[in-house]
């Protein structure tokens, strides 16, 4: 099967792009997981106590009522994890391939790009619940905005909470735009997945049908003269000649004067 040299290499690149991407979704996420000691910060439901019960805010601090579902942060860094695998595994497949000039086949083409919808489908899922998760917690932190910062500022201010609140906006917002990033890098994986499995179906279909073609046409010569003398206009032609020759020869044999006529006759 004759390779299409362009898109299996912007195929490579895209998984070594989304190498870099998932790592950049993992890699935060685990060191959230680390500073909240294995609870998910996303969802996370709480409100403001004031202990003195002043109008200033001295003496207050965050009391969390439930902790946000783990589902939601695994599932995240699920996306992630299979994103570096796949990638890095499909990255060293695609080189592979373009050293031996070779590509997938038509079922293995088809296979990549149903996995590469899949996959799709789920990393825009982790995309939102990640983007909703970090915004109610930033309501939970804001007290719905109300307080005198924002969530990037409310890294710096204590909550006196039991867990390492110092870095969590820097991480998550790592994670969460990394895993958009990573969904439309699955995105131009589907596509070209689909030129692929495009390219092979043409090249199987299109490959035997024209090399037959071409050996009954030109491969082989005893075809030849039944292709010629099979063609209407080629058999009229040579009676035309056939003609023209006998009354040529008939006219010589009579005078040598009638050779001009003979010589008007050829030019017509």
């Amino acid at each position: 099967m004759e390779l299409d040299r362009r898109l299996l290499l912007a195929h490579c690149a895209a998984h070594a792009l989304s190498v870099v991407a998932g790592l950049l979704v993992v890699v935060p996420l685990a060191l959230n997981g680390s500073a909240f000691k294995g609870r998910c910060a996303l969802f996370t439901q709480g409100f403001w106590r004031s202990e003195n019960q002043s109008a200033s805010g001295a003496g207050t601090h965050l009391v969390v009522q439930q902790w946000g579902p783990p589902a939601a942060c695994q599932f995240a860094t699920f996306v992630g994890v299979f994103t570096v695998l796949y990638g890095a595994t499909q990255s060293w497949r695609s080189l592979f391939y373009l050293h031996r000039r070779h590509d997938d086949t038509l079922f293995s083409a088809f296979l990549t790009l149903l996995l590469s919808l899949c996959v799709l489908f789920l990393s825009g899922g982790a995309s939102v619940i990640l983007t909703l998760g970090l915004v109610s917690w930033c309501n939970t932190i804001t007290d719905n905005n109300t307080r005198p910062y924002s969530c990037a500022e409310s890294q710096s201010v204590p909550l006196y909470l039991d867990v390492e609140t110092s870095s969590f906006y820097s991480e998550l917002t790592c994670a969460e735009i990394s895993l958009w990033c990573v969904t439309a890098l699955w995105l131009v994986h589907s596509i070209l997945s689909f030129l692929r499995l495009y390219h092979s179906h043409s090249q199987q279909i299109s490959g035997p049908c024209l090399s037959r073609e071409k050996e009954l046409l030109l491969g082989q010569p005893h075809f030849r003269p039944m292709l010629l003398y099979s063609n209407p206009a080629v058999i009229c032609m040579l009676l035309l000649h056939a003609a023209e020759y006998t009354a040529v020869c008939c006219l010589n044999t009579l005078s040598p004067s009638h050779m001009k006529v003979s010589y008007v006759m050829r030019c017509v």
